[in-house]
């Protein structure tokens, strides 16, 4: 495969984008999407505890 010195866009450096042609790669120029609304709540974390607590009680469970 030949490759020429001068890229075709200076966004697709990737061979294999090189290739693709320039409405595929457009995506690249878009402004970053505005930050997420997730929030760690109080349930969240009671979740997550309660699965590890007994998740512990099981294995031991199952040792003893």
């Amino acid at each position: 495969m030949r490759r020429s010195l001068v890229l075709t866009t200076e966004s697709a450096r990737h061979w294999m984008r090189m290739m693709l042609p320039s409405r595929r790669t457009a995506f690249a120029d878009l402004p970053a999407s505005a930050p997420s609304d997730w929030k760690l709540t109080a349930g969240d974390i009671r979740g997550v505890a309660t699965t590890y607590f007994a998740t512990v009680a099981a294995v031991l469970a199952f040792i003893v």
